[in-house]
């Protein structure tokens, strides 16, 4: 079901003076935000709505919704930038055949980058008043689909198969539940988020709020950017250890087959799509908070103009996420995860009526409705993983979302 509020689209988009914050600009009703670094887009309000119906076209039928109805819109945009004018918000499934990808077009968009901010409002661009957020009180948590002993189990039968021929990586994910002493404002979360995470991309989308850690695509002009994540230790509890866990990752044959996997699934994505294509030899070190990661960033120029939906479309699911080769991996993911994963680790970004835009994949974040939340994480599986290690990896990424609900 589609449902615009506001048709044709009126759309005006001024420069204002920089709002330096912009989190604290945005009212209590069903935030939108992709920040990173303070820079990016906040917007609150719907001017229209999509629910993409499930199936392996959704991505084509996104982008023909979009066209038409920015093509039919009243555009006056003195800025010129990547994410003015019109811009939508989404958030797509994992699972293709899964309900629940949604876009949203914001009636007002606030954004900063590169030195410069703009305001863009539709229709009259209602501006809603800003409360105090406030925190959500003492949380709860739960199991999810699975408890951790039965998580276990699961990756050990994913292990069996991998080491059977069946196929090379699998990623599992789990999921836990949270309920809260008061509702959850997402703004508080998304603030804590940015505060801690500020190399991350901080998002809300329809619910779907965390800080992905993983740039599916950045999409200007003709320039496309990737950056692929895919193997894992926790922070050392002091310097010496921290470096030393990150020198054994970098070593770890199995974790660097992993993140070969992953960068070969972007490398096969993306050529067909590339006049030009930079995929560099070995990985480097991404630092975070609460985990260390293998990283690699991948450059190229688009030879068709491609909109930023279509790299996603022919990225998605990356080895990162699904695991190698993909058929193979998503049969396992729906014999042996025991949940639906909705959002979780499906792309979730934004995307302009020139067709930039940029697009996360949705790790470290959760579903956040009244006073509940649900949280998740995903491991990689090789032939060589421990259960028990996986699942001390995954109670590692976890603790972003926890941190962001307790503070």
């Amino acid at each position: 079901m589609t449902v615009a509020l506001i048709r044709p689209l009126v759309v005006r988009t001024v420069a204002v003076s920089d709002p330096d914050d912009l989190l604290a600009r945005l009212p209590d009703a069903a935030p939108y935000a992709w920040i990173r670094h303070g820079e990016g887009l906040v917007g609150w309000g719907e001017a229209a709505r999509a629910a993409v119906p499930p199936g392996p076209g959704r991505f084509d039928w996104a982008r023909g919704w979009l066209s038409s109805l920015f093509a039919g819109a009243r555009i006056e945009d003195e800025v010129g930038m990547p994410g003015s004018g019109p811009v939508a918000f989404g958030s797509f499934t994992f699972d293709a055949d899964a309900a629940g990808t949604v876009l949203v077009v914001p009636r007002v968009v606030l954004a900063r980058r590169n030195g410069r901010a703009w305001l863009t409002t539709i229709g009259d661009g209602a501006f809603d008043l800003v409360t105090p957020p406030s925190a959500p009180g003492r949380i709860r948590y739960g199991d999810g689909s699975l408890s951790a002993p039965q998580w276990e189990h699961r990756v050990a039968r994913a292990v069996r198969r991998i080491r059977d021929g069946m196929l090379d990586k699998v990623v599992l994910a789990r999921d836990l539940t949270a309920v809260a002493e008061r509702d959850i404002d997402p703004r508080v979360l998304l603030e804590r988020l940015a505060e801690r995470y500020p190399e991350c991309y901080t998002f809300s989308v329809d619910g779907l709020v965390g800080a992905t850690p993983e740039l599916l695509v950045r999409h200007t002009g003709q320039a496309v950017e990737s950056l692929v994540l895919a193997g894992t230790t926790p922070r050392g509890a002091h310097p010496a250890d921290d470096a030393a866990r990150g020198a054994a990752l970098f070593a770890s044959q199995k974790d660097r087959h992993e993140h070969a996997c992953a960068v070969a699934s972007v490398r096969e994505a993306l050529a067909p799509l590339c006049s030009a294509l930079d995929v560099p030899d070995r990985p480097e070190l991404l630092v975070l908070p609460n985990v260390q990661h293998l990283a690699s960033r991948v450059t190229g120029r688009l030879s068709d103009g491609a909109s930023v939906l279509d790299v996603v479309a022919a990225m998605h699911p990356t080895a990162a996420v699904g695991g190698t080769p993909t058929g193979a991996a998503l049969r396992v993911i729906r014999e042996l995860e025991g949940m639906d994963r909705a959002g979780y680790s499906g792309p979730v970004g934004w995307i302009d009526s020139r067709g930039d835009g940029e697009w996360g994949i949705a790790l470290r974040c959760a579903y956040v409705s009244g006073r509940r939340a649900r949280l998740f994480a995903g491991c990689g599986i090789m032939a060589g993983s421990d259960p028990a290690s996986e699942l001390a990896e995954a109670q590692a990424k976890l603790r972003v979302m926890r941190y962001a609900l307790e503070g």
